[in-house]
């Protein structure tokens, strides 16, 4: 397989610094090499440019913090990955999960100038899908599925054009902290989302084949891993620790059923966050759980 690896080193989206040295920390967790090893073809195409939040005024626009850099930097992603070929398989390595915005329109635009339809697999703690209106932050890596929808900033909610992801394409996993008026926005748009109660009842096997099944009838598939999905003691480094998250075994399962299917079409890996980690732990996690997405087997 033909993998492109592209950084996304946005720090404006979250409350915590640190994340834009994100994708530094996973090429140091030796991302591409390890992927070779699997017998895939990886070229690194480098990291888009973001501004430094110390180089910015901490500006609102419209209850949104650093909106205008965030924007601009969205719209270059979908650049750049709608850009890449159609077979290709992206690799967008973050930064905060504001990059989803840009990452999902991105993906679902190559080689289609209408958009593909696509599925979109949310493995996070949070749901993120908070609007303008409804944050206690205005921090926007906490609103990025509800503006692929439609929600929110218009900016931000039409970077595809017309194109937009569907509530019912969407399945998360491992959701465990949603603010009160988010939860029901959630619900509203009918979005699947399966809490760690889920995860401890189901079991992540089926919780897969229930994902797999409510996903049949899209294009594409987009998985987006944000690290603070894991539990805190196997993925320290993240600006968002929820206690109680997805275990190392839960990751890997979950990426090897995904690999299993062959129907993933484009990864992102965000929130890793070296200044709050140790010994670059969470890095070299996430690159396990990208190996395992993409063939490594234990036997």
């Amino acid at each position: 397989m033909n993998i492109s690896i592209l950084g996304i080193p946005m720090d404006l989206g979250a409350g915590r610094r640190g994340v834009d040295m994100g994708p530094s920390a996973l090429r140091n967790a030796h991302l591409a090499q390890r992927l070779r090893e699997l017998g895939h073809s990886v070229r690194d195409l480098g990291d888009i440019a973001v501004a430094l939040p110390e180089t910015l005024d901490k500006h609102e626009t419209g209850g949104l913090v650093f909106l205008n850099t965030i924007l601009e930097a969205s719209r270059e992603t979908v650049r750049r990955v709608s850009a890449l070929p159609e077979g290709e398989f992206p690799i967008t390595i973050g930064g905060d999960h504001s990059i989803g915005m840009g990452t999902v329109t991105g993906n679902a635009l190559r080689g289609n100038p209408a958009g593909a339809r696509t599925g979109l697999i949310w493995v996070d703690a949070h749901t993120d899908y908070n609007t303008p209106q409804s944050s206690p932050s205005g921090n926007i890596h906490g609103m990025p599925v509800a503006h692929l929808t439609g929600l929110g900033d218009p900016g931000l909610a039409s970077l595809g054009g017309a194109w937009q992801l569907h509530p019912e394409d969407i399945v998360m996993i491992g959701i465990r902290s949603v603010d009160a008026h988010e939860r029901q926005l959630v619900h509203e748009a009918g979005i699947k989302a399966y809490t760690m109660k889920d995860v401890d009842q189901l079991g992540m096997t089926r919780i897969y084949e229930e994902t797999m099944e409510r996903l049949s009838g899209v294009e594409r598939l987009h998985v987006s891993f944000d690290a603070d999905a894991l539990d805190p003691t196997v993925a320290p480094g993240v600006g968002t620790p929820v206690p109680g998250g997805l275990t190392y075994r839960e990751g890997h399962l979950l990426m090897e059923l995904l690999s299993e299917s062959g129907r993933v079409t484009s990864l992102d890996i965000v929130e890793v966050n070296p200044v709050l980690d140790t010994q670059n732990q969470t890095a070299e996690v996430m690159v396990g759980m990208a190996a395992s997405l993409l063939g490594q087997r234990i036997l």
